[in-house]
């Protein structure tokens, strides 16, 4: 074999070998799962979400909202309270003492970990303010939304997002990135348009996060739907989309809302891979 025929089967070699490393390095899917502290909260009265149940029982909450680093970019699940309650002393008091009094101890902006600029997509489980409050801290990250929550009026039949903030409406599941890494599923029932999120992560596995398809463990496990429910089959219905979910896919739940769990939690800059 000449010299030059050894180069060129030592560079063809090379070449293979480079190409192998660079698509290994660049791996697919996602890669880092964040979970963020969007607010602290204590219900005064629990038995609008257990109805018949609990009267004049309180208990607390938590607010998670989820940053997601996949290959493509990064992915904001959910909102949270409003940054400008952590100046709240009392945090936002409700006119109905039964509901949530909510904290912000942390900002999101101050999590983030990246630019909010960074930031080229996102998506609220629904659009009640504990999910949708920081909405605007990202205008130029497209939207991912149920159309018949878009279309649903807000107080006074205002819009529920400002006009100009890019907006993909969904009619059903979506497929984030194409790959099957993180999925975006619609679960309706609690609003017209909420949806839940599927996330494939190489070592933890599959998790579903639930926005507010249920909001504390026994909720789940007795299959409870809260009162201020706009359709309770479409809940039902949700709950169990989700479990089958769960069972198909072999993932865990992670309940939005639940104390518990979310205290058993790697919190960032910590994270799940």
């Amino acid at each position: 074999m000449t010299s030059r025929i050894k180069l060129a089967f030592a560079a063809a070699a090379l070449a293979l070998f480079s190409h192998a490393a660079m698509a290994q390095s660049e791996k697919p899917g996602v890669e880092r799962l964040y979970v963020l502290n969007c607010g602290e909260g204590t219900a005064g009265d629990i038995s609008r979400w257990t109805p018949g149940l609990n009267e004049g029982k309180s208990m607390d909450f938590v607010d998670s909202c989820y940053l997601v680093k996949h290959a493509k970019g990064w992915f904001l699940w959910d909102t949270g309270i409003a940054d400008s309650v952590a100046a709240m002393p009392n945090g936002l008091v409700p006119a109905d003492p039964k509901a949530v009094t909510w904290r912000r101890p942390k900002t999101l902006a101050a999590q983030l970990g990246v630019k909010p600029d960074d930031v080229k997509a996102m998506a609220v489980s629904h659009t009640h303010p504990d999910h949708s409050g920081n909405v605007e801290l990202f205008p130029q990250a497209v939207l991912y939304v149920q159309k018949a929550e878009y279309d649903w009026p807000g107080a006074n039949n205002e819009p529920r997002f400002k006009p100009s903030h890019p907006v993909e409406q969904l009619a059903g599941d979506k497929d984030v990135f194409g790959d099957g890494s993180v999925t975006i599923l619609s679960t309706p029932g609690h609003t017209p348009g909420h949806q839940s999120l599927l996330v494939k992560l190489p070592k933890t596995g599959a998790v579903i996060l639930s926005g507010d398809a249920v909001h504390f463990r026994d909720n789940w496990d007795n299959r409870r739907v809260p009162s201020m429910n706009v359709n309770k089959d479409q809940s039902a219905a949700s709950m169990q989309k989700i479990a089958d979910t769960l069972s198909r896919e072999k993932a865990q739940l992670w309940i939005n809302h639940d104390k518990a769990q979310r205290d058993s939690q790697k919190m960032a800059p910590e994270f799940y891979d």
